[in-house]
């Protein structure tokens, strides 16, 4: 064990941080000015998206009273991202990531205000609420792989990527927990219009952040290949790598059967806890708190090492969590049983996108993140038709424990290609300096721990 415990003493830099140390070295991505600006921007702008999320919901089982249409308006919104994202990582890699990500905010902007406008007038229905849950899906095709991609670009330093990835968590996550509990308040006070209208102003913010940028643009490889063509090499390329193919597949069983849970959150709130939009919020919330703690606790981490095992466990965490909370009946529990499901889901996702963009090269981050995107919000639409169904067949205290059950087979299927996926790993780590040339082969089940 003393190489292990060498680079140990390596990552530390020869000597064990003090808090104060520790705590400035979780913000060290905030020091790239594009970043701060990503940031600030980013983090108005996803109070306001959050809101929308809650509202939506609300909105329609206020209308309709059906498990089943609520799966079915997250369906529609999503299921564009799923069948476009592959084509839209081939546009990342070839086009101007800044000016992509200009024109998806600006069109999501018109989305919201469309529905701002709908509601306030009160002539909405169903059906636009379905077709503008589309647009944005046909949006996020393309503006999230795009995001994800983007990050090198605003992070000049590769050694600080996986700080940007997991503040941009703890970002996304803050404005989970601020959105759901101001939209519950909102809703409750003057109805789910203005949180539309809220959302549509916030992209105000990202899309000045972008502009205001100063950013060297990565011009693309010149190819002769076509978008099939460079679309084929994406793919065999995220098959042929086990770690990557691997990662992706737990990542897409999690979002199929474990991210839907969501979509459930107001009949919990009505009727098994028997709350209105604010005990929504509160639901919404206390998941948004865990997922706060996980993305600190990894922007705390000094390196990639051991994020293998975090995937490992944290879906087996988040599957646990979705069991017990659908027996529990007591608003506290359910809260803090929603504060170790955000955890799990944050731990996993916020880890699983790190390693991917440590390992992929350059040249292949678009196609892949759209991959990613995929997994993470491809599988999604499906899931919410499943999620809908299940809790219109058995209700939803049993549809999250049924889907809670495939997240910890999941993880113990992942359990089974650690040691596989780590001996792919470990020279690719050698070469970005991560461990040690010297470490023994034997040890290499201790490098991603």
């Amino acid at each position: 064990m003393e190489h292990v415990k060498e680079i140990d003493s390596a990552d530390t830099l020869g000597a064990a941080p003090s808090r104060l140390q520790r705590f400035s070295y979780g913000w060290r991505a905030l020091r790239h000015r594009n970043f701060r600006l990503f940031f600030a921007g980013q983090s108005i702008s996803l109070i306001g998206t959050w809101m929308t999320r809650v509202a939506t919901s609300w909105l329609i089982y206020r209308l309709t009273g059906s498990a089943l249409l609520l799966g079915l308006v997250s369906f529609a919104g999503q299921i564009p991202t799923f069948l476009l994202a592959p084509f839209a990582g081939v546009l990342v890699d070839r086009l101007n990531r800044r000016k992509m990500l200009v024109w998806t905010q600006t069109l999501a902007a018109v989305q919201s205000l469309a529905l701002a406008g709908l509601t306030l007038a009160k002539i909405i229905n169903v059906h636009e609420v379905l077709a503008l849950s589309v647009m944005q899906g046909l949006i996020n095709a393309f503006d999230m792989p795009g995001r994800q991609s983007f990050l090198i670009q605003m992070v000049e330093d590769k050694q600080d990527l996986g700080n940007a990835i997991a503040l941009n968590s703890s970002m996304v996550n803050i404005a989970r927990l601020i959105g759901p509990a101001l939209a519950g308040i909102v809703i409750g006070s003057v109805g789910e219009g203005y949180c539309f209208l809220i959302d549509g102003i916030s992209y105000l913010a990202v899309i000045a952040s972008l502009l205001m940028m100063r950013v060297q643009v990565i011009e693309a490889k010149p190819s002769r290949a076509s978008m099939l063509q460079q679309l084929k090499e994406g793919w065999t390329y995220v098959i042929g790598f086990p770690p990557i193919r691997t990662i992706l597949s737990l990542f897409a069983l999690i979002s199929l059967m474990g991210m839907p849970f969501m979509v459930l959150m107001p009949i919990f709130a009505a009727k098994v806890l028997h709350g209105g939009p604010h005990t929504l919020g509160f639901l919404l919330g206390a998941s948004g708190v865990g997922a706060l703690i996980s993305a600190i606790s990894l922007a705390l981490r000094r390196t990639v090492r051991g994020l293998t095992s975090m995937i490992q466990i944290s879906a087996a965490l988040f599957g646990v969590g979705l069991i017990s909370f659908g027996l529990s009946r007591f608003l506290p529990l359910s809260l803090f049983l929603m504060l170790i499901v955000g955890f799990g889901m944050m731990q996993g996702m916020a880890a699983s996108n790190t390693v991917i963009q440590t390992l992929v090269p350059e040249d292949k981050r678009g196609r892949v993140m759209s991959y990613y995107t995929m997994a993470f919000v491809g599988m999604a639409p499906f899931g919410s038709l499943l999620a809908g169904w299940l809790a219109h067949r058995f209700g939803a205290p049993h549809a999250v424990m049924i889907t809670g059950a495939f997240c910890v087979a999941g993880s113990a299927w992942f359990t089974t290609q650690l040691k596989s996926i780590r001996k792919v790993m470990r020279p690719i780590y050698i070469e970005l300096g991560i461990i040690r040339s010297t470490l023994e082969p034997a040890m290499e089940d201790q490098v991603g721990r």
